[in-house]
């Protein structure tokens, strides 16, 4: 994961000096560095001289338009991410866009907070490209976590920083948001990565399976039990024993667990022996263990011994910014091990995926996509290829057509009357300056005049 904490520089491509003004003062709200280009060929010029971590351009310029500077961009530099904004809204123009390797499309007027998000997410998609990050790093088998938001980044650098050590780990969050992912990173990173990692589920089992499970049985410990048997604590010996769902767990189970935590000892059901064991616990809940001590549901001494660590899994409607980077994953995984031929996401697609608050989390987006990609007819995935539930409540939650931001509306005042002030109040030099009608700026300046300027 990146350390730097060096502010991102974005160039800014519009013919409008107004939207210019507009987007180089909020991000400088952000803290952020920016650049201006008037044009297309201006755009590509700055390229080459120097570099950015994303461009956010008009696609309809009078001098070389957004798509052909786009082309010539990515010829300089193909890692850079391009945003392309349109106040023409349109299908076809933003499937064009996105085929010609734009990273993401908006529409005019912006929606800041999206706007922010695209950008994000744009940057981190550059860095996990150009070296490795969260969203790129594989750290077991085929397993990777994936998030370019700051959330995300955050907990990544918690688990590098956690993993080397021996502390037991508590993962916390809903149901489907990748705990057990962030389990085997912790396992993979760590120098107990050549040892095994093993996985049990403790809502599975009733507590004498689990019980057997955990720490294994003698011969004629119970009926069925015909031979000796290793549980998974002496199995995961010199690796990790990851526990899924630990508030699941009856007083009893909670009690031998404690035993092995402070002791590092156990015996088989059934057996009189004491067995050593040298295995790192890693732990996970979607249930408030807090809330279940106060409750008398939970030891409270085993609470405090596997909660020396705290890693939060946010829900996905947390971070959402990071769905296009788990949706363009998905999507490529899924249709290279179907076999499939296909392009990409469609923007209206995508929008919805961005706008569904996901209550399965990550789990229920992978199997959406899953699902649209094996039952997908055309090179694009549709809204029509999403499960019925989200493409009902898409038709529920259709955006509603937005005004202007204030934002908006006050940097362009802002420019406006600054304009005026340096023409000495000549309004037809400052509608020249302006790239307006005169028109037009008297129709504003009557606006504000009654809203009392």
């Amino acid at each position: 994961m990146p350390q730097e904490t060096k502010k991102p520089k974005i160039l800014v491509v519009d013919d409008e000096q107004v939207h210019r003004y507009m987007l180089t003062t909020l991000f400088s709200e952000w803290d952020w560095d920016s650049a201006e280009a008037d044009d297309g060929r201006t755009a590509v010029a700055a390229v080459e001289e120097g570099p950015y971590d994303a461009v956010l351009m008009d696609v309809r310029m009078t001098t070389m338009d957004g798509m052909e500077a786009l082309r010539e961009i990515h010829a300089i530099n193909p890692a850079i991410p391009v945003i392309i904004m349109t106040a023409y809204s349109s299908v076809d123009s933003a499937v064009a866009a996105i085929k010609q390797g734009a990273h993401d499309y908006l529409t005019k007027p912006l929606d800041f907070d999206r706007l922010r998000e695209t950008l994000e997410v744009a940057m981190g998609h550059r860095r996990q490209s150009e070296a490795p990050s969260v969203s790129g790093e594989p750290f077991g088998e085929d397993d990777r976590i994936i998030g370019a938001s700051e959330s995300m980044q955050n907990l990544w650098d918690m688990i590098l920083h956690v993993a080397p050590t021996e502390a037991t780990v508590l993962i916390t969050g809903e149901s489907g948001t990748g705990k057990e992912l962030i389990a085997s990173a912790l396992h993979y990173k760590s120098h107990r990565a050549e040892g095994p990692f093993i996985k049990v589920n403790c809502a599975a089992l009733t507590e004498s399976l689990l019980e057997s499970e955990l720490f294994g049985h003698e011969k004629g410990a119970f009926t069925g039990a015909d031979r000796r048997r290793e549980g998974r604590f002496v199995q995961a010996e010199g690796g990790t024993l990851f526990l899924d769902e630990i508030g699941e767990t009856s007083p009893a189970m909670q009690a031998k667990l404690l035993r092995v935590l402070q002791e590092h000892e156990l015996q088989r059901v059934g057996g009189q022996e004491t067995l050593s064991v040298d295995v790192r616990i890693l732990t996970a809940t979607n249930r408030d263990l807090e809330k279940e001590v106060e409750q008398g549901n939970f030891r409270e001494d085993l609470f405090y011994r596997l909660n020396v660590v705290v890693l939060d899994v946010p829900a996905l409607r947390e971070r959402k910014g990071d769905i296009p980077l788990l949706s363009e994953y998905f999507f490529k995984s899924f249709a290279e091990k179907n076999n499939r031929q296909v392009a990409g996401i469609t923007p209206e697609c995508m929008d919805v995926l961005g706008r569904y608050p996901w209550p399965g989390n990550v789990r229920e987006l992978e199997n959406a996509i899953e699902r649209g990609v094996i039952l997908m007819r055309g090179e694009y995935l549709d809204i029509s290829g999403l499960p019925l539930t989200i493409q009902r409540w898409a038709d529920k939650n259709a955006p509603e057509e937005t005004a202007e931001p204030a934002t908006l509306k006050e940097a362009e005042k802002a420019l406006i009357l600054k304009t005026l002030d340096e023409t000495g109040g000549n309004r037809s030099e400052a509608a020249r300056r302006l790239q307006i009608t005169r028109k037009t700026l008297l129709n504003k300046l009557k606006s504000y005049e009654e809203q009392g300027r």
